[in-house]
């Protein structure tokens, strides 16, 4: 069997984490069947990488394009695609072999004012619609996100299947004091922090953070030295959270990081106070797990497919309350008993999610499909 997987989000967040650790797992299962990867030039040898069986295709037309509605069904014509898997959101309804999707949200219909346009709410509601009810499965990454497309969409719940996200495997690898060390003096962390890291959007809640961070400082003199660290690309774009900093005079004790690398970002887990992320709105959200892998204390949002991800091994607030968020990181920060406690959890539960598994369960569906 001939199975065509669209992975030009390779080196996205969120998604780019699914389609690589999909790819992955799908080399190293013992199977017969071929794949077709489309991709970016710059990516073929990814994956080339992941083994014999997978051959690269370069698909030049872009994410959320016109150009992809024509572009990616004839290659799939071309290559006689027994079944496609596109992992996320767009499915082109021109397609004529078998399909499944990956649906991992559905922030543009939950939050559309984050969009640029009704244009882009009318765009992103039409592809799902066409995905949800073209594929023969729809796979999606909690049953949070389940109930979202069911409400939304309105199909037999039968075709749906969900599969949990794990995290990269990079995680796991305790990073050497060398590196630790560095990362420690590059960044000159001598004091204590709370660190943020993910997608800088709005529904990421931010500005809530900052405000929480404020109020603890107030409320607890003891945590004056304390800093926030929030990592994350496209800062540039949200002046909000600039403003909120020098609002609250908190310049010299609230730091952007933007992106940074892979090796970095682990030591700045294990370095890391707690971990802390408000966010309104996850499908899965992957970054507490990768903090919980590397003994990092949590808290994060009562709210979405969070509390779903971490069960009871973070401390759980609502995130449309700054006291409330900045209560539970003076307690994290000040109680040694709670944050041996969270670490110890966080570890069990994050050991619980599986690449190997959910991928394994990613190749019945194909063959449930083709059957």
């Amino acid at each position: 069997m001939r199975i065509a997987i669209d992975a030009r989000k390779l080196r996205d967040y969120g998604i780019g984490t699914y389609v690589r650790n999909l790819l992955r797992q799908l080399g190293r299962q013992q199977s017969a069947h071929e794949f077709l990867v489309l991709c970016r030039e710059a990516d073929c040898e990814v994956v080339e990488e992941c083994g014999p069986r997978f051959r690269p295709m370069v698909e030049k037309a872009g994410a959320y394009s016109i150009a992809e509605q024509f572009a990616v069904p004839l290659d799939l014509r071309r290559e006689a695609v027994d079944l496609f898997h596109a992992p996320h959101y767009v499915l082109p309804a021109l397609t004529t072999c078998r399909s499944v999707v990956t649906i991992h949200d559905c922030i543009h219909l939950r939050f559309p004012q984050y969009l640029p346009s009704r244009l882009g709410y009318a765009y992103a509601r039409a592809q799902m619609w066409t995905a949800t009810h073209k594929a023969a499965r729809v796979m999606t990454v909690s049953e949070a996100s389940k109930r979202d497309i069911l409400r939304y969409f309105r199909v037999p719940e039968s075709r749906i299947d969900v599969i949990y996200n794990a995290i990269d495997e990079r995680f796991w690898i305790e990073p050497d004091v060398e590196e630790v060390n560095r990362v420690r003096e590059r960044y000159r962390l001598t004091d204590p922090f709370v660190l943020y890291a993910g997608n800088i959007k709005p529904h990421k809640n931010l500005e809530r953070l900052i405000e929480a961070f404020h109020l603890m400082r107030q409320e607890d003199p003891g945590l004056k030295d304390v800093q926030l660290l929030i990592i994350g690309d496209e800062i540039s774009k949200y002046a909000t959270l600039r403003r909120a900093v020098h609002r609250h005079k908190l310049h010299k004790h609230v730091r952007f990081f933007g992106f940074v690398p892979d090796q970095t970002l682990a030591a700045l887990y294990r370095l890391a106070n707690v971990f802390v992320f408000p966010s309104l709105y996850e499908g899965f959200g992957l970054p507490p797990l990768e903090a919980m892998a590397s003994g990092t204390p949590v808290i994060t949002s009562n709210v979405s497919s969070l509390p779903e991800v971490v069960g009871d091994a973070a401390l759980m607030i609502d995130p449309y309350d700054p006291a409330a968020i900045a209560d539970a990181m003076a307690r994290v920060l000040t109680n040694v008993d709670l944050r041996v406690d969270l670490q110890g959890r966080g570890f069990a539960r994050a050991r619980e999610f599986s690449w190997e598994r959910s991928i394994a369960r990613v190749g019945q569906i194909y063959d449930e499909v083709m059957q």
